[in-house]
């Protein structure tokens, strides 16, 4: 007795070769990007608070004091 032929998405459902296993199994993300902008997330908050302490510091003063200094002669202004 023969099977009835299989839709498009019965097929996708239920893959029957390893490589529509392997290519459903690709194709499924759904969860990954919202950890990628979680861990981009964090990773921008720290880096803006590590900038702020830094520039904020007697050393950061300095620093920025330096380089303003230095585009302004670059410039012919100061």
């Amino acid at each position: 007795m023969a099977q009835p032929p299989l839709h498009a998405k019965d097929s996708a459902a239920h893959p029957s070769t390893p490589s529509q296993v392997s290519e459903i199994a690709a194709n499924d993300e759904r969860g990954i990007t919202t950890a990628e902008y979680a861990v981009g997330t964090a990773a921008g908050a720290g880096l803006a608070g590590l900038l702020y302490q830094l520039l904020t510091s007697e050393f950061g003063e300095q620093l920025l004091k330096a380089l303003f200094e230095h585009v302004l002669r670059l410039l012919g202004i100061g």
